[in-house]
């Protein structure tokens, strides 16, 4: 297999999970241009003009049976999934005595608990057919955790336990599991919610490349984790963060 071939996506199945959001728009509309059949999930109500040539699915995925309920439909109609992108977000910049019961359940079944879903629901079809790579979100936030996002810091920890652990499980299947490890991508949500001038003097400080990413500049490192260029690398929990995590003084 030639180097073209490597990285050569066409014709794949892709699901990505939350592709109406900030950073997986632009990942969906990458694997189009790649030739991807790509199917988005989210619970927005209309498909974004970012994943125009995608298919669109309103689907609350941390409901199971909604979700499930979504993967036989998108089994029946593409007959195979190769590729899954869990990205699906919340978070909330609450002190934490002030977090309330809701606001824990809310972040948890957003950000860990559908995905376990997602990969049982998904995941079965890649073991079955002894082929597939899954991608989950992380964060610079998994560890060590960063101040002011305390249930999100603990779900992001876990996304990347059970990325460790379902890529030692499925290895022998030839299924891959492995995390994107962004830095700071801001919307303008957490440009209101979470990064003021004082933060993000902080964050700038402590990122080598002085700047925020962008969101194509996650492109690289998802399509290469689809591809068969990435055929032996699983468990892994890859940086893409300007220099973030290897900052100290």
């Amino acid at each position: 297999m030639n180097l073209d071939q490597r990285f050569n996506l066409e014709g794949k199945v892709a699901v990505v999970i939350g592709g109406a959001g900030h950073l997986c728009s632009a990942l969906s509309k990458a694997f189009v241009e790649s030739g991807v059949k790509v199917i988005v999930l989210d619970v927005a109500d209309d498909a974004p003009g970012a994943v125009d040539g995608a298919t669109y699915m309103r689907c609350d995925v941390a409901s199971k049976p909604e979700l499930f309920a979504c993967s036989d439909q998108i089994i029946r109609e593409f007959s195979r999934v190769d590729i899954l992108l869990n990205g699906a977000g919340a978070n909330a910049p609450t002190p934490f005595f002030e977090i309330t019961s809701g606001e824990i359940q809310k972040i948890l079944e957003i950000q860990l608990i559908s995905l376990i879903y997602s990969c049982q629901a998904f995941g079965s079809h890649m073991v079955g057919q002894r082929r597939g790579s899954i991608i989950n979100f992380a964060s610079a936030s998994s560890g060590p955790p960063l101040s002011k996002a305390f249930v999100y810091s603990a779900a992001k920890a876990g996304v990347v336990s059970l990325t460790q652990n379902l890529a030692r499980e499925w290895a022998p299947f030839n299924v891959r599991v492995n995390a994107l490890k962004p830095g700071f991508f801001p919307t303008q949500w957490s440009m209101e919610h979470f990064i003021d001038d004082e933060r993000k003097e902080k964050i700038l400080g402590h990122t080598p490349m002085r700047r925020f990413g962008r969101p194509e500049e996650l492109i690289g490192a998802t399509l290469w984790l689809a591809s068969d260029a990435a055929t032996f690398v699983t468990g892994s929990i890859v940086s893409v963060d300007g220099g973030f995590t290897a900052m100290t003084i």
